[in-house]
């Protein structure tokens, strides 16, 4: 059988996007996804995402690591998602989706996608650091020496470890610059440091804004493969009406035999 599926990015963080309204792809064959990911023997991605068809809403998203395991909420996924379901029609320059950690809103102009998040409610502190829940983990390391550290070697080592058992977590090094922050992740599900990551970027910029670093209007952040802005509400533990905002691309379409 040949799938068409697009190839997207935002800001480096890439997808495999694939409308399935029809069903043409078992959610549940990691193998399949885990070897359309795969850089070297297919097509290539941090993750692969499925439009489906959702009562109530415009679509649903649903997003797989690179692994081919489902994953929790991809931020730039979400971004890239908006922007092809406007390019394919599913739905308009304002929209609302359902995602793993519930309902989103997402509005496109051009190819800036500016996206809701869910609310947080509440966070840890691990070992000194912010661990924040942003629809996925994310531990948030300050740090100086961001641009030489060995992200994949010292983000694996805490992306494994006890605190974070069963399901483990993602890890953002972050350093604060005069007009934002500067961050590098390693991501669990790509067992990597990825280009970008939307929900690390959110997860980060609440942690700077809770050191007092930044107020809330717009915090600039510089990811490796692009910028981007994160703006929320903070109201004692719970933070809300937080949107993250930047690039989603269209990289090219093409087909498949599966």
């Amino acid at each position: 059988m040949t799938v068409t599926f697009n190839k997207y990015q935002g800001a480096g963080n890439d997808f495999i996007m694939i409308d399935n309204r029809q069903g043409i792809i078992d959610p549940g064959d990691s193998v399949l996804i885990n070897r359309l990911c795969d850089r070297r023997f297919a097509i290539g991605a941090d993750g692969l995402i499925l439009v489906c068809e959702y009562d109530g809403l415009d679509y649903e998203m649903k997003y797989f690591n690179a692994d081919g395991k489902i994953g929790s909420m991809c931020g730039n996924g979400g971004r890239c998602t908006a922007h092809f379901a406007l390019k394919l029609r599913i739905a308009g320059n304002k929209q609302k989706f359902l995602a793993f950690d519930g309902p989103h809103e997402a509005q496109v102009e051009n190819d800036i996608v500016r996206l809701q998040m869910a609310d947080v409610k509440g966070f840890k502190i691990v070992d000194g650091n912010f661990f924040i829940n942003t629809g996925s983990p994310h531990y948030i390391l300050f740090t100086d020496d961001v641009d030489s550290l060995d992200v994949y070697e010292e983000g694996k080592k805490i992306r494994w470890s006890e605190k974070f058992t069963p399901g483990g977590t993602n890890v953002n090094f972050v350093k604060i610059a005069d007009n934002g922050l500067i961050i590098r992740t390693f991501e669990r599900g790509v067992e990597d440091e990825t280009l970008a990551c939307g929900t690390g970027v959110t997860a980060s910029a609440i942690a700077a804004a809770l050191k007092g670093h930044f107020d809330t209007s717009v915090i600039n952040v510089r990811a490796r493969g692009g910028d981007l802005k994160v703006e929320f509400k903070i109201n004692n533990d719970e933070i809300t009406d937080i949107w993250l905002t930047g690039p989603a691309t269209f990289v090219y379409e093409g087909s498949i035999d599966i």
